[in-house]
């Protein structure tokens, strides 16, 4: 690297001056375009450009042990993605029959398939979609980056279709209404699930001695959020937050060994 000269001549009243200014202190000719850059750690001017900082590489499956590794929730929000149709579908069309599950409906509509498919739907209920998408979200993402994006629907599906069979074949009615047929429908009882998964496989990992130091009282508040909601929404029923609660229990049992079988 060459040396910088000491000072530059101003050719207006020449007068020596610094080679860091760009102007003349004496008599305010320019003496160059722009100063050069000074290199910080020796003091001169730095010509090279500055290297870019190298990232790290995505943390890979069992790289370091209770971490996760670092995966896109692609499956988490193929699922939310799929609520969120629903909704535009029932606001194109609200008389089309996507598969809403009607209990104690003389008509007959009670058919096995719409245990699978209420759990998507959501009608217009925009806040009873938001409250119950936000933990899908969050748990979901957690469930998918530890087993992958499998589990996670097997998980959303089963735990929102044994919730939606149970309220059905129970046929318990909503607590704040006293009409003979009524709707279930909404992901509460997925997403009980999908928490309830996480929480026994969170919990089973803690008594092997590998205590992740989570921060369960967010998970409680979140799941008392949903409990809630069950109570006072009419169409998320309590009957379908206990089948998705457990459902997603038994399965968070499982998933250790399902995954450590395959």
């Amino acid at each position: 690297m060459s040396q910088p000269d000491l000072f530059v001549v101003c050719k207006n009243c020449g007068s020596e001056v610094s080679p860091y200014v760009t102007e003349c202190p004496y008599c305010g000719q320019r003496v160059r375009k722009r100063a050069p850059k000074i290199n910080r750690s020796t003091g001169e001017p730095s010509t090279k450009r500055r290297r870019r900082a190298r990232k790290l590489p995505r943390l890979r499956a069992d790289e370091i042990a209770g971490i996760a590794p670092e995966t896109r929730p692609y499956a988490t929000g193929i699922l939310i993605l799929l609520c969120v149709v629903g909704v535009l579908l029932y606001a194109a069309k609200p008389t089309r029959d996507l598969g809403y599950l009607w209990v104690n409906n003389p008509f007959g509509d009670d058919q096995p398939w719409r245990y699978f498919a209420t759990p998507f739907l959501h009608a217009d209920q925009l806040g009873y979609a938001f409250v119950a998408l936000v933990p899908v979200g969050i748990f979901g993402t957690l469930l998918e980056r530890r087993f992958g994006p499998a589990p996670v629907v097997i998980i959303f599906v089963l735990a929102g279709a044994a919730g939606a069979a149970l309220a059905g074949t129970l046929e318990t009615p909503p607590l704040l209404s006293d009409t003979p047929v009524w709707q279930v429908y909404g992901a509460n009882g997925a997403a009980l699930g999908l928490l309830c998964a996480w929480l026994v496989d969170d919990r089973l990992a803690a008594r092997r001695g590998d205590d992740r130091e989570n921060d369960l009282l967010g998970v409680y508040i979140i799941a008392a959020v949903l409990v809630l909601l069950s109570l006072t929404t009419e169409e998320a029923n309590i009957a379908a937050a206990v089948g998705g609660a457990l459902a997603g229990s038994l399965i968070g049992l499982l998933l250790p060994r399902l995954t450590k079988a395959s």
